[in-house]
């Protein structure tokens, strides 16, 4: 198990510059930079500047350097003084805006991680265990309406279900008084009355996605030979489900824990514009639209990291559940 571990370990490191290398390619793939718009926006409002000031411009943001200097010295700065660059669009330091959205996106991400997990694999087994059933009838026909249901969609309707019968409009993770509020018990129970819509319109989809997956494989595993057999031995059902087949048909949903928390918040772009949430989802999008490339790849990196930890973790799990992986 050690070794296994170790092995991982050693994998991070060059995965992580791979990625670094991967993200400042792809925010540079857009022709033009921050500048030409910036400047485009200026023509459009009647005012022509001269080659001087576009000059100055570019020598500001280091544009007028090639690429790779560009990328080494984005890395040289975020690996040995913790800079990750400054916005353009924003006017601040790249890190202070992560630092200011990224806790709130991954407190959101996590939370609803677990509660996908928590409502999907009781559900999953279930109905795995009475296939055809009226239960299992009704929680396919639910999943498939999950799966297709866009979140802004869901957002927007349960937004004006609960405007309709309450009165109360939601207007982000905290009402208007506390936005700028100091922590207090108080503030934690005003997030608490609002974060159960984002949570429950986020987790949707990845809800409806495992219980198919869980139910599907736990299919698999209930028609093998060893269930039979222990079923023969007289065990009982409930024993021999939770201690057998549902070990390994919970591989799948443990192996992609590290690709959810990305794809929560990647999900959750749209959503939090409905929404009003802090996150980094919007500011990701909005950076990209402006070529505001040091935002945007700090981000991306921090989602990556995020992948890549989030990929040990499952290893690490998947590698506890089922000994066999360690071996592979």
């Amino acid at each position: 198990m050690g070794n296994y571990i170790l092995r991982r370990f050693l994998v991070i490191v060059p995965l992580l510059i791979v990625i670094s290398v991967i993200s400042f390619i792809v925010v540079q793939l857009p022709p033009g930079s921050y500048v030409e718009t910036y400047i485009q926006n200026l023509k459009n409002q009647g005012y022509q500047p001269d080659e001087n000031e576009i000059e100055r411009l570019e020598s500001r943001y280091g544009l007028n350097q090639p690429a790779y200097i560009q990328y080494f010295t984005w890395m040289k700065n975020m690996i040995f003084e913790g800079d990750m660059g400054r916005s353009f669009v924003y006017k601040q330091p790249v890190s202070e805006i992560i630092a200011e959205r990224a806790p709130m996106t991954i407190m959101i991400s996590l939370m609803a991680i677990l509660l996908q997990w928590i409502v999907a694999v009781p559900i999953g087994i279930f109905s795995a265990r009475y296939q055809y059933s009226i239960f299992d009838y009704i929680v396919t026909f639910f999943g498939f309406i999950g799966l297709a249901l866009p979140n802004f969609l869901f957002a927007l309707v349960l937004m004006y279900f609960v405007y309709v019968h309450t009165g109360w409009a939601v207007v982000g993770i905290f009402s208007p008084e506390f936005v700028d509020a100091s922590w207090s018990f108080a503030r934690v129970l005003d997030m608490l009355k609002n974060l159960w819509i984002p949570l429950v319109v986020i987790a949707t989809a990845g809800t409806a996605g495992l219980i198919r997956t869980l139910r599907g494989t736990l299919l698999d595993e209930l028609k093998k030979q060893y269930v039979t057999t222990a079923r023969a031995k007289g065990m009982k059902e409930r024993k021999l489900i939770l201690k057998y087949p549902v070990r390994v048909a919970i591989n799948p949903l443990i192996s992609t824990i590290g690709w959810m928390l990305p794809a929560i918040v990647g999900g959750e772009v749209v959503v939090s514009q409905v929404l009003n949430l802090k996150t980094l989802g919007p500011v990701l999008l909005g950076s990209v639209q402006s070529e505001d490339m040091y935002l945007a790849g700090g981000i991306i990196m921090i989602l990556s990291s995020l992948t890549v930890i989030g990929t040990l973790l499952s290893d690490i799990l998947l590698a506890w559940v089922d000994p066999k992986v360690r071996y592979k």
